[in-house]
């Protein structure tokens, strides 16, 4: 069997998450939290749009994990995102973060917004 290093370029990968926590590249966040190219933050939830539109210039695919059930996230968030040409994926969040990982290793230009389970 062949191992290889994983590199995360640009962006921290989820190291692991709980009950109301997420610890990503190292670091525990409480609560919703946005990650990609630009850093790891807090996340005031589907009504931070500003937050999220603001990825336009560096990411290709946002995915949402909508805590430890899949739902719908609002209509006119995701037409907002869609308008800017951010691709919008949703799932549960440990789904969106086993996704996340896998493409931000593979270079992609990814990013995270996640409720927490």
């Amino acid at each position: 069997m062949r191992l290889n290093e994983i590199s995360y370029n640009n962006a921290s990968p989820v190291d692991g998450y709980g009950p109301g926590f997420f610890r990503i590249g190292g670091q525990v966040y409480e609560g919703a939290v946005l990650t990609g190219p630009a850093g790891t933050a807090t996340w005031g939830g589907y009504a931070d749009d500003t937050s999220l539109l603001e990825l336009s210039d560096s990411v290709d695919v946002l995915f949402i994990g909508t805590g430890a059930e899949l739902s719908h996230i609002p209509a006119d968030l995701r037409t907002a995102l869609e308008n800017v040409g951010i691709g919008v994926e949703i799932m549960n969040s440990p789904a969106a973060c086993r996704t996340y990982n896998v493409l931000l290793s593979e270079g992609r230009r990814v990013a995270l917004a996640l409720l927490p389970v």
